[in-house]
């Protein structure tokens, strides 16, 4: 499979301004391009690895990285996403039907079917199925690492930073110092950033997905040097799996720096 020829001649959606683009960046400067293709755009995968983006922008822009990003959505999905997590609109693309994750091969999750079921109503089986373990490798797992926290992972909420997650009242940072002090990721500050992210997207569930069929559908990320070379990939395998080290999802900005390094 050539990823770059797929992804360089691919046409989708511009969030920005509605117009059907080249993903690809059109521009004679050689810089590193991360293409991340996420799965639908309410998903809890799309909305943490934005954050991590956001939280590497420094990083991101010192080592001039181009980054795009194609979701399952529509304009109006993408719209919410990009005010919601920050991620700059005019690098958001939108594909309705997951033609892109398909045509990639990428994981379509768990297919389990039942008589009678619509689609969409056999997405949300799967779906559930999924958040449980079954077709899912490693999700039970990040989720209890959400609430028990990770040494080796970095803290994620500042002391002084509030976080207003659903129903519970806006928290600082500094809380969470008292569940094992700092420097580090403390027990239920991802799950606590979680909780924000899944009060956001069910306050607004028929703009984020307004169409359920690919609810399982999981996505990929693909890094390639200023010349065009695919130097890493990562294609999930199950939900809150979109990278090889979940206590730092980035780390292969770091890390892949010739030859294909595959997840």
């Amino acid at each position: 499979m050539d990823i770059h020829a797929i992804l360089a001649t691919t046409l989708r959606q511009r969030v920005s301004d509605g117009e059907t683009v080249s993903i690809w960046p059109q521009t004679d400067t050689a810089h590193p391009l991360l293409v991340v293709v996420w799965p639908q755009l309410g998903d809890f995968d799309s909305l943490e690895y934005a954050w991590w983006l956001q939280r590497a922008k420094p990083q991101i822009q010192a080592q001039s990285i181009a980054v795009r990003a194609v979701g399952i959505g529509d304009r109006a999905s993408g719209q919410r996403f990009c005010n919601y997590t920050g991620f700059p609109a005019e690098h958001l693309f939108v594909d309705p039907e997951a033609a892109l994750h398909q045509t990639l091969d990428l994981y379509a999750g768990l297919s389990v079917s039942l008589p009678g079921l619509d689609p969409g109503q056999k997405a949300w089986l799967n779906l559930m199925l999924m958040c449980a373990g079954i077709g899912s490798p490693g999700t039970l797992a990040e989720v209890v690492r959400g609430y028990t926290g990770d040494r080796q992972a970095p803290q994620l909420i500042a002391a002084e930073e509030s976080v207003k997650a659903g129903p519970l009242p806006p928290l600082q940072g500094k809380v969470f110092n008292t569940a094992g002090g700092e420097g580090f990721q403390r027990p239920f500050e991802l799950a606590t950033l979680r909780l924000r992210n899944m009060a956001e997207v069910l306050s607004h569930w028929s703009t984020y997905v307004p169409d359920a069929t690919h609810l399982t559908q999981r996505g990929g990320t693909f890094l390639f040097d200023g010349q065009g070379k695919l130097v890493y990939e990562h294609r999930d395998r199950g939900i809150l799996g979109f990278s090889q080290t979940m206590a730092n999802p980035l780390a292969f900005l770091d890390t892949a720096t010739g030859g294909v390094t595959a997840a």
